[in-house]
């Protein structure tokens, strides 16, 4: 099926004669990545004069270049009308506050009601930004974890975000409630993680691929034997800070998979994140405020 898009058109010019077609679009075209470019002219969305040429193909001075940018992928995500509550949003990034009980994007069995089908309703041009199946997901949160997670607006914020989550300098905060006798107001939890050799769908340190984790917690408010931590995960492994906590006698209340007290939801909220700019270069941060049922 032939694809409909925004279609852009390029006359080369002598100062761009002899480049590769790949890089010569990529100079005009800003927001999308080379990687994403070769994808374009592979699907042949990208015609010369009426023809059709590969990547490396050395453009000529005069020649016609059309590009149609398709506006949805055939990626089976389906978009919802699902409210979502923005706390920021620019050219480049949206910071979401997402409620607990929501799933991040589809996978497993799920296919409606996640985050990506709503952030496709109300912002398509999402649509073909990264991975098809999790367009502008550069992080998670788990179902149950309330709070802020900021998604990219286009290629170059997609791909900015992923390198700065991958080298660690994103920065995280979360606000955790949990039930034990804490044996230190402040620490850090270091523990290689993994999928549990016995129980695949948990994560421990009964791993045969220990992964290293570090988590830092620091006591900020109790009341009896409920304790109110503040968590600043180094690392981001799947279900770190959860597991953790347990490690040290302190799961969090609602934690039906790591045997947490019972609670009407996991006690886990993402308070905030701070992270450098795509396009500005400057550190900024924001925050979800704690939900009604943590107050």
């Amino acid at each position: 099926m032939e694809k409909e898009g925004v279609k852009k058109e390029f006359v080369v010019g002598r100062e761009d004669e002899g480049k590769r077609l790949d890089l010569f679009l990529s100079s005009k075209l800003s927001g999308l990545t080379r990687a994403k470019i070769q994808k374009f002219i592979k699907e042949r969305l990208v015609s010369l004069s009426g023809r059709f040429e590969k990547a490396g193909y050395r453009v000529k001075v005069g020649e016609r270049i059309e590009v149609t940018i398709p506006e949805k992928i055939e990626s089976g995500l389906i978009p919802e009308n699902i409210p979502i509550r923005i706390l920021y949003e620019d050219g480049d990034i949206i910071v979401i506050d997402k409620p607990s009980g929501m799933v991040v994007h589809p996978g497993a069995g799920v296919e409606k009601g996640t985050l990506v089908n709503a952030l496709l309703f109300h912002r398509p041009e999402i649509t073909n930004v990264g991975s098809d199946k999790r367009p502008g997901i550069v992080h998670r949160l788990d179902k149950e974890t309330s709070g802020v997670m900021v998604v990219a607006k286009n290629d170059f914020a997609y791909h900015f975000l992923q390198k700065e989550f991958k080298e660690r300098r994103v920065k995280k905060e979360y606000i955790a409630i949990v039930k034990c006798n804490l044996k230190k107001i402040k620490g850090v939890i270091e523990l290689p993680i993994g999928r549990d050799k016995t129980y695949r769908k948990k994560i421990s340190s009964r791993t045969k691929k220990p992964r290293e984790a570090f988590t830092e917690y620091e006591l900020i408010r109790e009341k009896g034997n409920l304790k109110i931590l503040s968590v600043r995960p180094r690392t981001g492994r799947t279900h770190q800070i959860r597991v953790h906590l347990k490690s040290i006698g302190c799961p969090i209340l609602g934690d039906r998979k790591y045997g947490g007290p019972l609670y009407k939801r996991l006690a886990l909220h993402s308070y905030s994140i701070s992270f450098i700019h795509p396009s500005t270069g400057k550190e900024v941060k924001f925050v979800s405020p704690l939900p009604e049922d943590f107050i």
